[in-house]
């Protein structure tokens, strides 16, 4: 394809070769006719009896050789430094002795040039995937968020009456106080239960108040039917290595629904990143969001901002999209 200021396209370039090679025009006759000068009839004129109608595209530009370009062994060094020490274009450059401006090319080069794209753990560039149709892989996981005692949390009204509340709270439900460091009255811990989708990011949750393995197996079989009623058969499922996922009972389960259960390595969350980041929206939007006057409020919040983010909210990932948006797995379509 020609570029933008091309005074000939390939189609006129070959008509002005066949000119002057099969029909034999002058350079300058057929160059006046195409309105341009009468070395550049020659050159594609020389091209066309070299190579044919393929000689007619454009080359590429770049050199043959490219004498001060930085050398293999300079390139690893900096990639290497890069990687292990998370060093910036300035800190190498000082440490090499050259241009920064050489190195932040050779980072760009090499795709690394933001320390967002490199694992903060092992240094090497974070490989991103996604599967391909909905329910080819789901990912469950648990987190937990403090019960709100009556009357407000300390987040929105403050430790010193945050603090009142919760002790008011304790008492009305009979839960007794930590007293190893001081009076901590206990109001309980919400263990949400929550499911993403891989390809889709459409989410299922759950509150529940522990992460047994039944519960978790109880969440799952739900879920499952959730992703059946639109059209989505699961069949892998991604988990962490709690010990709700690492018992018997839930290899079982998966078994008996069809699902192959897989579990991620160990001290590596970054491989369930997709549910971890859905962790940090689901506080940001729906835990964290507004001031709840209670623990009971607040839950009843969550299956309106689970609607929002699952059929309103953009999602950076898929294009601005929302995620039900990308639930095209109809029956049979790619099963």
């Amino acid at each position: 394809m020609s570029h933008a200021n091309a005074a000939l396209t390939p189609r006129a370039r070959l008509r002005l070769a066949q000119l002057v090679v099969e029909q034999g025009w002058t350079y300058a006759a057929a160059a006046k006719m195409f309105m341009v000068a009468a070395r550049t009839a020659k050159k594609w004129a020389d091209r066309y009896r070299a190579d044919g109608v393929d000689g007619m595209t454009d080359r590429s530009s770049r050199p043959h050789v490219s004498p001060s370009k930085t050398p293999p062994k300079r390139v690893r060094r900096i990639v290497a430094l890069r990687w292990r020490e998370r060093l910036g274009p300035v800190q190498i450059a000082g440490q090499l002795g050259m241009a920064a401006s050489t190195v932040h090319a050779v980072l760009t080069r090499c795709r690394i040039n933001r320390l967002s794209h490199i694992d903060r753990v092992t240094g090497e560039p974070i490989r991103r995937y996604e599967h391909a149709y909905p329910g080819s892989l789901i990912h469950v996981d648990v987190t937990k968020f403090a019960n709100i005692p009556d009357g407000g949390g300390h987040k929105f009204v403050g430790r010193q009456r945050g603090g009142r509340n919760a002790i008011q709270t304790a008492n009305r439900t009979g839960e007794r106080g930590d007293s190893s460091h001081g009076y901590r009255p206990r109001i309980g811990i919400a263990f949400l239960h929550t499911v993403i989708d891989d390809h889709s990011r459409v989410a299922y949750a759950e509150i529940c108040t522990d992460e047994k393995a039944v519960t978790a197996i109880g969440v799952l079989q739900r879920a499952v039917a959730w992703f059946a009623e639109h059209d989505v058969r699961v069949e892998r499922v991604l988990s962490d290595n709690g010990s709700a996922y690492r018992s018997y009972a839930w290899r079982d389960a998966c078994a008996d629904l069809g699902i192959t259960a897989k579990r991620t390595r160990p001290y590596r969350p970054q491989t369930n990143g997709k549910i971890e980041r859905f962790h940090r929206t689901l506080a940001d939007g729906w835990a964290y969001a507004r001031f709840y006057e209670s623990t009971e409020q607040r839950n009843a919040a969550l299956p309106g901002w689970l609607h929002s983010y699952n059929h309103h909210r953009a999602h950076s990932a898929l294009g601005g999209q929302s995620p039900v948006t990308r639930l095209t797995n109809l029956p049979g379509h790619h099963s």
